[in-house]
C-alpha cells in the first residue's frame, strides 16, 4: 500500500479511536483499496465491521439504496450519489461515519462525458453529509491510490471541522445553562426584595386591644343584681 495512504489512514483512525467510534466504507471504482488500508491497521475489528465494493449501479441501487433518479440524472459519478452511498453504508453498518468513493479511474470514460480521474467522495455521519471531489491526473492504477489518499484526507479535514462545531455546541450548551441558572438565581433575589417590601409597608398594628371606653364595669354590674 502507497505510504501515503498509510500514513492518512493512521491519522483517521487515531480520531475515530479517541472517540471510540466506528467507521465503514462503500467503494466503487477503488475495489476495496480503502477497506484494505484500514484493514493493515492492527486491531481494525474494534472500529471497522463491514463494507461494501458496489461497482455497478445495480449493486449501488440494491445494496446502498442508492435512488435510481440519481444516476439516471446525476450519473453514477456525483455528489449526489456519493453522498447517497455513504449514507446507504452508514445506515446499513449502524456506524458512526461511512465514507465512499466512486469515479471514473480509466483508461476510458466509460462513453459518458466526464474527465478520466474524476472523483467524487461521499462522508456521512448521524448528523451530516457532504460530498467533496477533485480531478487527478495518472494512469488506473495511480488514480485508484489517488481516490483513496482523497478519500482520506477529506474525511480527516471534515472531522477535524465537525469536532470543533461539536465543541463549541458544548460550551454554547454550557452559557446557556450559566445563564438560566443566574436568571433563576435573580429571580429569587427579586422576589425576596418584593416579599421584603410588602412586609415593611403593610399597614398591621401592634397596639393591644383595649376594648370600649363606655362598657360597664363589673362593679356597676353587681350593684344593679337583686339577691335574695
Amino acid at each position: 500500500m502507497d505510504e501515503d495512504v498509510q500514513a492518512a489512514a493512521a491519522r483517521l483512525v487515531r480520531r475515530i479511536k479517541e472517540g471510540g467510534h466506528t467507521i465503514t466504507v462503500a467503494e466503487s471504482c477503488t475495489g476495496g483499496l480503502l477497506s484494505s488500508a484500514f484493514t493493515d491497521i492492527a486491531g481494525a475489528s474494534s472500529w471497522f465491521n463491514q463494507a461494501w465494493i458496489t461497482y455497478s449501479n445495480d449493486a449501488k441501487v440494491k445494496e446502498l439504496g442508492v435512488k435510481q433518479e440519481s444516476l439516471e440524472k446525476k450519473g453514477a459519478v456525483s455528489a449526489e450519489v456519493a453522498i447517497q452511498m455513504a449514507q446507504g453504508a452508514l445506515r446499513n453498518a449502524n456506524a458512526d461515519i461511512a465514507i465512499s468513493i466512486t469515479g471514473i479511474a480509466g483508461p476510458k470514460n466509460d462513453g459518458t462525458n466526464k474527465k478520466i480521474g474524476l472523483v467524487y467522495v461521499g462522508i456521512a455521519s448521524n448528523n451530516w453529509a457532504n460530498a467533496e471531489s477533485t480531478q487527478i491526473g495518472g494512469n488506473r492504477a495511480e488514480n485508484k491510490i489517488g481516490f483513496v489518499h482523497f478519500a482520506l484526507l477529506s474525511t480527516i479535514k471534515r472531522w477535524d471541522e465537525a469536532m470543533v462545531a461539536a465543541e463549541e455546541h458544548r460550551k454554547q450548551l454550557e452559557r446557556q445553562r450559566a445563564d438560566e441558572e443566574a436568571e433563576k438565581l435573580q429571580f429569587e433575589l427579586d422576589r425576596q426584595k418584593r416579599e421584603e417590601a410588602a412586609r415593611e409597608s403593610a399597614p398591621w398594628q401592634d397596639d393591644s386591644w383595649e376594648g370600649d371606653s363606655n362598657t360597664t364595669d363589673d362593679t356597676s354590674l353587681d350593684n344593679q343584681v337583686q339577691w335574695d
